[in-house]
């Protein structure tokens, strides 16, 4: 009888150390299926990489230090959130806040670099209806650009949500599964910017 009750004692502790969730699993599903739309559009823009129409190559129309500007704004905001992450498990509110807005800006910056890139290319008449490398180009780039935006609204969410209520499990808990998300992003954008950009000029 004692034994019972020890073991199940054992079962408790370990059950209270280690509280049962699958969001982030279910999240990490999610991520696996996102790599698939990412790998389908980089596949796309492989097979129509020469594909110009008589038209501007990627080396005519890229701005690489403009573009490298981008990807280290984008960089730094991975940091950024990894202190807002070092925040949330010393359950320190202000911090995450703090770091969670300094993300926000640099995520917002890099928005605005995209979305001024993309209206330069369509004043010039170098929009995605003119061939279709740049097609491929525009599809690949803006649908990480939309995730970039999608993410950016979430850590809008996060911060209303730290800010209104006590540090959680729960809230760490989406914390994670945004931070997985946010880092997932500049893992896309540094295969974008290897791939896309300067395999375009070289």
């Amino acid at each position: 009888m004692l034994q019972k009750t020890n073991t199940a004692n054992l079962a408790d502790f370990a059950h209270d150390d280690h509280p049962e969730s699958h969001s982030v699993f279910g999240f990490w599903i999610y991520l696996m299926t996102d790599l698939v739309l990412f790998a389908s559009l980089f596949a796309a823009f492989g097979c129509f990489a020469h594909q110009f129409a008589g038209g501007p190559t990627g080396k005519d129309l890229f701005d690489i230090p403009g573009v490298a500007l981008e990807t280290g704004v984008l960089l730094l905001s991975s940091i950024t959130y990894g202190f807002a992450m070092l925040g949330a498990h010393q359950r320190k509110r202000g911090a995450v806040l703090l770091w969670l807005a300094v993300t926000f800006v640099l995520g917002a910056m890099f928005i605005t670099f995209e979305l001024r890139e993309f209206s330069h290319l369509i004043a010039e008449g170098n929009g995605p209806q003119r061939s279709a490398f740049l097609s491929a180009f525009f599809t690949l780039v803006s649908t990480h650009g939309l995730h970039v935006f999608f993410g950016l609204v979430w850590m809008a969410v996060m911060m209303l949500q730290v800010l209104r209520r006590p540090l959680g499990e729960q809230e760490i808990r989406r914390l994670t599964c945004l931070s997985l998300f946010w880092h997932f992003l500049d893992i896309v954008w540094i295969c974008v910017f290897s791939f896309v950009y300067l395999g375009s000029v070289v």
